[in-house]
């Protein structure tokens, strides 16, 4: 049996899409045969070629506006939003590190690109009575780790209620919206995270790696996920061979969440 995941010509934009699970998204959907445009606060050095760019930073109102108006200026509407930006530059130190402006700082960068984009670009989709929305949130919004990620992890909860919302709401209208949760991705910033752990502790890139899992309570796989294993996970559900998906959670962190 073919399992073409039937995403030829069908229109994609990527947030977040020069770098790590980004990156490895539109390249995922690129190969399928979609037309992918994505964005980040600058474009990559070595853009993969057929792939769209847009420069923009979508932490701040000004910049989601100006991809949705691309987006629809050049497609006039839209089949799949992926919605991958996100992050976090919070200190460690627990609640007393976090003043108004960070947090500000964390639900701008991890919630608001998604309410943006989707306020605006989800008319077309409804128009044309159909399309997908991802938003990539986090084991952390279940595991926050209380030194560094309590702002992160509670910006990612915000995104996953409001994406069931939103997924009660447009669902019966044609759209589906589904939420995929990762672990820890072996990325480029955790590479140099580990590294950097591993430093400290005299060790090697893999003792980083342990100390690491050691933090999440221990990953029973026994390695972090790679960019292109959730990419491949979000393709899927995308895809028509998804359709009746829509309202849930995937969770892509190698067995940490530790409850059902």
């Amino acid at each position: 049996m073919s399992f073409d995941l039937q995403l030829k010509g069908r229109r994609a934009l990527v947030t977040g899409g020069t770098r790590g699970v980004g990156e490895a998204v539109v390249r995922s959907l690129h190969a399928a045969g979609a037309e992918v445009l994505a964005t980040a606060r600058a474009t990559p050095d070595r853009p993969i070629s057929g792939v769209a760019y847009v420069a923009a930073d979508l932490s701040t109102a000004a910049g989601a506006a100006e991809v949705a108006s691309i987006v629809l200026e050049r497609w006039r509407g839209i089949d799949i939003l992926v919605d991958v930006v996100g992050g976090s530059s919070a200190p460690g130190g627990g609640f007393a590190m976090l003043d108004d402006a960070r947090w500000l700082e964390e639900l701008n960068q991890n919630l608001m690109p998604a309410v943006r984009l989707d306020r605006a670009l989800l008319p077309s989709m409804l128009a044309q009575g159909s399309g997908v929305i991802v938003h990539v949130s986090s084991i952390q919004s279940r595991l926050p780790l209380p030194d560094s990620t309590t702002a992160y992890a509670a910006a990612k909860a915000a995104l996953s209620t409001y994406s069931k919302a939103l997924s009660k709401e447009v669902s019966p209208l044609g759209v589906r919206v589904v939420r995929v949760s990762p672990g820890w991705i072996e990325t480029e910033a955790s590479v140099a995270l580990a590294e950097r752990l591993a430093r400290q502790a005299g060790t090697d890139y893999e003792g980083g790696k342990k100390i690491i899992m050691q933090s999440l309570g221990g990953i029973p796989l026994g390695r972090p996920a790679q960019p292109a294993e959730v990419a491949d996970l979000i393709a899927f559900l995308v895809s028509p061979r998804a359709a009746a998906i829509t309202g849930s959670e995937h969770v892509i962190d190698g067995g940490t969440v530790p409850t059902v």
